[in-house]
């Protein structure tokens, strides 16, 4: 095989990342608040002893110590802009071999105090042919407490030679007295209109077609990191046809729903077609699909629902990352529901996704997730109030068998739930007994259907009650029409009825046919509580049965 054709192919078997890693501080992309600053220094010939570069994982923080090495071990520096051409500048390049005089470690397998010991020995030799000899450990969080204390002395007063980086994801794990030696430059992640833009040159320069929709899927599954997103289009690349790479491929691949399954959902929880919603989470079972990512997938779809119907421009703001045709669905679908309604479902979306964590049937609790979606009324709080108050302000059917299939069968409401009954409607109606209830309904009507008939007959309506019948306060559990010799029960061997006291004459009540209302059974009032006392009663047996108060 020639030297060439083994170029060829070592370059093509390196990853994405790899082959893309920047060589200048100019090329780095998302993180200007630390590379201004940095290339400032250089300019000022104001360079630290020591650096600190935290952040999240794949943002640049390794590849800006290697750019800073380079920068300081450039025979035309210390500069800002690497010349590229001398051989510090070629050793440190993208594809160089490594400079003797930058040595990288590994804290996570270097980490304890025999490492750094030997470290601190080997410090004070001088470089070998650069300017500088620069260490740049990485995962310095892994660093033992014992190794940090023995780099101490090193890293406070080094000699003129000496420059270190230190590169974690967790500053906070750092020793407090090497954190205040150093020169910290926190990084971020990268925003996703920049990484979309950057990942969209380097298709470019791989020369593969890849459709609109792609892009955005890539970053959202790299999170604002480029390493990460850079891996995930590596991927896709390898594994893309003649065509390019397909948004059907991608999603696939990647694990996200089809954009058709979320407008489907959305569209029954406007229209409140339960049918639909539930035949789409039958869809999603029977495809394979992690319901949890569906469910991770409409909170976002419901997050940019929200964000439309608050910013209608919310896509030239750069507040969506969405294609195009995309975009103009979502704004439908953002004017159908109404604020409160939107609000609402993205936090009961948000809270099913908590409870499916761990969950033993997901395809259950998605399927709860569209049932409490669908009926606010089953819920009293303000939100489900509100969400009612949009339902109805546009006009949707919510009866049984409603929504867009109730509506084109024409499905009725509900009858109204206040319905009562007239005063005539159970005139006449005759008691167990023989006896009929008195005409005109009301609380006459109720008091004779709930007493009954007497021994003889039931009292007439429309006549007074004969007073000396009652000759005094009869007992319970014995009828009037028992033997003497028959026991009566054991609660009317202790209970004693209460007296029978006449109503005065302006609180008796006339029934509908002209008699007046029958007294009944009435308790004497209660007197005011007293301290030590309890409750004070007229009839001495059930003064004995109140509580007293403690």
């Amino acid at each position: 095989m020639s030297a060439v054709a083994y170029n060829l192919v070592s370059v093509s078997s390196l990853a994405l990342y790899r082959r893309y890693r920047p060589e200048s501080f100019a090329e780095v992309i998302g993180q200007e608040h630390v590379t201004g600053p940095l290339q400032q220094a250089l300019r000022n010939n104001r360079v630290n002893h020591a650096y600190l570069f935290s952040g999240p994982r794949g943002c640049g923080k390794t590849t800006s110590a290697r750019i800073l090495a380079r920068c300081l071990n450039c025979e035309q520096g210390p500069t800002p802009t690497p010349c590229g051409e001398c051989e510090s500048c070629k050793d440190l390049a993208r594809n160089g071999p490594g400079s003797i005089d930058v040595i990288e470690i590994d804290a996570a397998s270097h980490g304890g105090v025999d490492d750094a010991r030997d470290l601190r020995e080997k410090a004070f030799f001088g470089p070998a042919r650069s300017r500088y000899k620069i260490y740049i450990i990485d995962e310095a969080h892994m660093v033992t407490p014992a190794g940090f204390n023995a780099l101490l002395k090193v890293v406070e007063e080094p000699p003129e030679h000496l420059k270190f980086i230190f590169a974690t994801t967790e500053p906070e794990k750092v020793i407090g007295t090497i954190r205040s030696r150093t020169h910290h430059y926190p990084f971020r992640l990268v925003p996703p209109g920049t990484l979309r833009d950057y990942l969209g040159e380097v298709c470019g320069q791989e020369a593969i077609p890849v459709e609109e929709g792609v892009l955005p899927l890539v970053v959202r599954s790299g999170a604002g990191s480029v390493r990460d997103s850079m891996s995930v289009m590596d991927q896709l690349l390898a594994g893309a046809s003649d065509a390019g790479v397909t948004y059907a491929m991608a999603t696939s691949l990647l694990g996200y729903t089809d954009s058709s399954l979320l407008d489907s959902v959305v569209e029954a929880f406007a229209t409140g077609d339960g049918a639909a919603a539930f035949e789409v989470v039958d869809r999603i079972i029977e495809g394979g699909n992690d319901p949890r990512r569906f469910v991770a997938d409409l909170l976002e779809r419901l997050r940019d629902l929200v964000i439309l119907a608050a910013v209608p421009d919310a896509a030239d703001k750069g507040l969506i990352d969405a294609p195009a045709d995309v975009i103009e669905r979502m704004q439908a679908q953002a004017g159908v529901f109404g604020a409160a309604e939107l609000s609402r479902a993205a936090d009961l979306v948000n809270e099913g996704l908590t409870e499916m964590r761990g969950a033993t049937s997901p395809r259950l609790q998605l399927e709860l997730i569209c049932a409490r979606v669908m009926l606010p009324a089953a819920y009293g709080d303000e939100r489900s109030v509100m969400a009612r108050l949009d339902r109805i302000e546009r006009g949707v059917n919510f009866s049984p068998g409603g929504g867009a299939q109730g509506a084109a069968h024409g499905a009725p409401a509900m009858p109204t739930m206040g319905y009562v009954p007239g005063p005539g409607a159970h005139a006449g109606a005759p008691l167990p007994g023989g006896a009929p209830i008195p005409p005109g309904g009301g609380a006459a009507a109720a008091r004779a259907a709930v007493r009954g008939p007497g021994p003889g007959q039931g009292p007439v309506p429309g006549q007074a009650p004969d007073r000396s019948a009652a000759p005094g306060p009869r007992r319970l559990g014995r009828s009037p029409g028992s033997g003497s010799g028959s026991r009566p029960g054991a609660r009317a061997r202790r209970v004693r009825a209460p007296l029978r006291r006449p109503r005065p004459p302006h609180a008796l009540a006339e029934h509908p046919g002209g008699g007046q209302e029958p007294p009944s059974l009435h308790l004497d009032p209660a007197q005011p509580e007293r301290p030590c006392g309890g409750l004070r009663r007229h009839d001495p047996p059930t003064r004995l049965r109140q509580r007293r108060c403690p």
